[in-house]
């Protein structure tokens, strides 16, 4: 087996392990349809910003779901963006890692929730390092996938061409998550005590703890 098709299986285990794991949830009717809102989103920012080389508001928005909403909810955001997106963007071989490494970022934020509530500078922290760290895991993909080698010279030849799109991936993340992420999550924290009641996995500020 190539090494391109090891990588491409790995990607698919851990995503439909991941969504089997959503799956399992509780997620009832109106859990899912604030996800499926926050996907149309990060979706609809993907394809705007697609003149903009680089600039990905899924990771943000991912995180802010996985922090607002539970890890469960910030796998589907990230992987569901990923492929809603790429409906209009083209789907290829890439979309299943894209799917994986934006459902990672949604997980990362909803395990790092408390920490990431309490600091802004933790938040944006969080988000430019996945984004370079996507950007990076693409490089190896496209590597390991299409050639012509998966050798260190090659992956640094790669990534120093692709440097800028992945530093304009960090500050677009960045900056959402520093002027907004805050109030998003907020946003996201009364929808969800709208739509579930006591379904929110953390108290709205200002409101007391269930």
């Amino acid at each position: 087996m190539s090494a391109g098709s090891i990588v491409a299986l790995a990607g698919l285990v851990a995503l439909v392990a991941g969504l089997a794991l959503y799956e399992r949830g509780r997620a009832g009717s109106r859990e899912i349809g604030l996800v499926a809102v926050l996907i149309a989103a990060a979706s609809a920012g993907r394809v705007l910003f697609v003149a903009v080389p680089g600039a990905q508001p899924v990771t943000a928005i991912a995180i802010i779901a996985g922090v607002a909403l539970g890890p469960r909810a910030g796998i589907a955001v990230g992987a569901g963006s990923a492929l809603v997106s790429n409906a209009f963007l083209g789907q290829g071989p890439w979309t299943p890692w894209q799917m994986l490494l934006w459902g990672l970022a949604g997980l990362a934020g909803g395990l790092l929730a408390p920490a990431l509530r309490r600091s802004r500078w933790a938040l944006v922290g969080l988000g430019v390092a996945l984004s370079l760290v996507f950007g990076t895991l693409m490089d190896v993909w496209q590597l390991a996938t299409f050639g012509p080698a998966l050798t260190l010279t090659a992956f640094a030849a790669v990534h120093v061409r692709a440097l800028p799109f992945d530093l304009a991936h960090a500050i677009a993340t960045a900056a959402i998550l520093g002027l907004a992420g805050p109030s998003l999550i907020g946003l996201v924290d009364r929808s969800a005590v709208r739509v579930r009641g006591r379904w929110s996995t953390a108290p709205v500020t200002g409101e007391p703890r269930p």
